[in-house]
């Protein structure tokens, strides 16, 4: 079953992209998901509001739509959008706070550069995660993936396993 011709060299392709560049382009390419994740948390939490006690609700969430006037209609993409990302970005800012604080932290050990790799975890992590996590979670999620997922191995590229979703299971 083999075919006639196999590759005789190395069949990976080979350029001047470095561990940079590939990191800042994953990134890049999963911010249509976290755009989407945005609008869908937002839209099944407007469905999920009853009209008739919009004006009962308590929280900051609901202070700062308040705020923006955005409302709760889910028919809105404007209002889904900032009210999913009133669940996402208090995540990510955690996740971002407290991994970048392990990688600076480790990077000083070590004497290396930070590396990028952590972008791409710090938003992994926050798109798999359930949207009312409470903070004190992920930050302690995101500090058992950094720390024994990924430099307890010895950095990107070294890990055995996903930090983002070692941190999820933790």
């Amino acid at each position: 079953y083999s075919p006639s011709s196999v590759t005789t060299t190395g069949a990976h392709v080979r350029d001047a992209i470095d561990l940079k560049r590939m990191m800042m382009t994953v990134v890049i390419a999963a911010l249509p998901c976290v755009f989407m994740a945005m609008f869908n948390t937002g839209l099944q939490a407007n469905l999920a509001i009853d009209p008739a006690k919009v004006g009962q609700l308590d929280g900051w969430r609901h202070a700062v739509i308040g705020l923006l006037g955005t409302g709760y209609a889910p028919s809105s993409a404007i209002a889904n959008l900032v009210h999913g990302a009133l669940y996402f970005l208090p995540l990510y800012i955690v996740t971002m706070v407290v991994g970048l604080t392990w990688e600076v932290l480790f990077a000083i050990v070590r004497k290396v550069e930070v590396n990028e790799g952590f972008f791409v975890t710090g938003i992994l992590f926050p798109l798999i995660l359930p949207p009312t996590t409470p903070l004190w979670q992920a930050a302690l999620g995101i500090s058992f993936g950094v720390v024994i997922a990924k430099e307890v191995f010895g950095g990107t590229g070294m890990n055995f396993i996903n930090p983002a979703l070692a941190a999820r299971a933790f």
